[in-house]
């Protein structure tokens, strides 16, 4: 993979529509379990009730769950939201495996393209951040920023077998993940990771795994909103493992939020079907389930996306 590549932001354009859960995966994975639909946001002061994901964030942000949105909490404060409110861009850090770096579809960068063009279309200001650079030189007539975080055949922090010996995306945050070269401490970071462990790791070990890396994240990014997916599904197997792992992300992060961290849930695997929407290999999805994708990463983030 390469290093950083041009940037761009997203430009002008009409609406935006947010949609159903993505897929995942470098090299043989697992697939994930079910989620909810994220929780409106609330005030600052008194946490809002949540959905059984997980209860009102720090500034009364609610956290995504199983089962549905809470309502928003009461207070007087600003709601919490991760992008500049003075026109500056809001940078997303995509951080994962091959999925994340658009492995079947690099020509549309797999999810990276469709969710820049859903931001173009609304007329919002967004750029990817990243080390590694991969994409189309535009999208919907904008320069593509094609900058992210998506390191082929890695897992979570343990050494899989397709990833030359490196323990997973624990060992780039902060460096280079947050590196000003690779564009600085993101606003917000979309992370879809887990199928490379799957394979080798119980979803109890991939569960403490993944613990540990949001606990580093939030130690470096304190204030980035960090939306956490349940990642899609293999089209071989009975996906076992990557079900269990994705049954206890809600409860993850439902522990984040309860402890004021700026952390969400999103659903890829619900929804996600592995006949239409994986290309040959049934691990890497094809164009159909990267557009999945990128339309639920949008639901979350699409209402905080600045103009």
């Amino acid at each position: 993979m390469g290093g950083a590549g041009p940037g761009g932001t997203s430009g002008n354009g009409g609406g935006a529509s947010g949609g159903s859960r993505g897929s995942g995966g470098g090299s043989p994975g697992g697939s994930n379990g079910a989620g909810g639909n994220k929780g409106a946001a609330g005030a600052a002061g008194s946490p809002g009730a949540a959905g059984s994901g997980g209860p009102a964030g720090s500034g009364g942000h609610a956290s995504a769950g199983n089962g549905g949105g809470g309502s928003g909490g009461a207070g007087g404060a600003a709601a919490y939201n991760p992008c500049p409110t003075n026109g500056a861009v809001c940078k997303i850090l995509p951080l994962g495996d091959s999925i994340t770096y658009g492995v079947n579809d690099e020509g549309d960068a797999g999810y990276r393209g469709p969710l820049f063009a859903s931001a173009v279309a609304a007329s919002q200001n967004i750029t990817f951040t990243g080390s590694l650079s991969d994409g189309p030189n535009t999208v919907s007539g904008q320069t593509f920023p094609m900058q992210n975080e998506g390191h082929s055949g890695w897992g979570i922090s343990e050494v899989t077998t397709y990833s030359n010996g490196n323990a997973g995306i624990a060992t780039v945050i902060p460096t280079p993940a947050f590196s000003s070269s690779s564009g600085g401490t993101p606003d917000i970071i979309l992370l879809h990771i887990g199928t490379n462990d799957s394979g080798q790791y119980s979803a109890t070990q991939m569960t403490t795994d993944l613990q540990g890396l949001l606990d580093k994240i939030i130690t470096n990014a304190p204030n980035a909103l960090v939306v956490v997916a349940q990642i899609i599904p293999l089209g071989y197997g009975t996906n076992s493992v990557i079900k269990a792992y994705n049954q206890s992300i809600p409860g993850v992060v439902q522990a984040l939020a309860a402890a004021g961290r700026h952390v969400e849930t999103v659903d890829m695997y619900t929804g996600f079907d592995t006949a239409t929407m994986l290309g040959s290999d049934n691990i890497h999805p094809n164009t159909t389930g990267y557009q999945f994708m990128a339309q639920h990463w949008y639901a979350v983030i699409g209402a905080l996306l600045p103009k």
